[in-house]
């Protein structure tokens, strides 16, 4: 009797101590518990940042493409215009090269003709004519190169804005950035 009173006991001390363990036990799972979920909240909230983030550096790359792409539309229209300007210098040129063979050959003419002054003289205006149109043929050759000076000028202006509205993209990305660099400040992770 006396031995089974004190396995009673001991088993109802046991049984205390084995509720007590269980407590703590339980405790410690449920703190755990608590943790991860503190946790998965912290990365949620991380990850949407992130993805907030992401979102507006696309749209800052898309802004960037489709204002390059506008620039490169105007640079292919000045090229497209320095193409027809060449094509017309390039014409004159070629009446010029005709404007001087035909004056070479009056040239050699007038070797073959130095006793009769008349036809001289009649060549000598023919070419005072030639020289007459290819001033005029000069002139327009300086006017298509003025033009395509200007369209120079104007591709350079263009590519100085392309560069000014890049310079801008930049100092607005890094500006965008300033959050995601306080959020790893509040949020370090190790």
């Amino acid at each position: 009797m006396p031995e089974e009173r004190l396995t009673r006991e001991e088993d109802a001390v046991l049984q205390q101590q084995y509720l007590r363990a269980l407590s703590s036990f339980e405790g410690i799972i449920l703190s755990q518990i608590d943790i991860k979920n503190k946790l998965g909240a912290r990365l949620n909230y991380s990850i949407q940042a992130g993805i907030i983030i992401l979102g507006a550096i696309a749209i800052s790359i898309l802004v960037l493409l489709l204002t390059l792409s506008a620039q490169i539309n105007r640079i292919s229209a000045i090229v497209s215009d320095m193409n027809v300007d060449l094509t017309s210098v390039s014409e004159q040129m070629h009446r010029i090269r005709g404007h001087v063979v035909n004056m070479e050959q009056r040239v050699a003419l007038l070797q073959d003709i130095q006793g009769v002054t008349g036809t001289v003289n009649r060549a000598m205006e023919v070419i005072g004519s030639d020289m007459h149109s290819m001033r005029d043929i000069v002139h327009g050759i300086n006017r298509h190169v003025a033009t395509v000076r200007n369209n120079v000028g104007n591709i350079s202006v263009n590519m100085d804005i392309m560069n000014h509205e890049i310079q801008a993209m930049s100092q607005e990305v890094h500006h965008m950035a300033k959050p995601a660099r306080s959020m790893n400040k509040m949020f370090p992770f190790p």
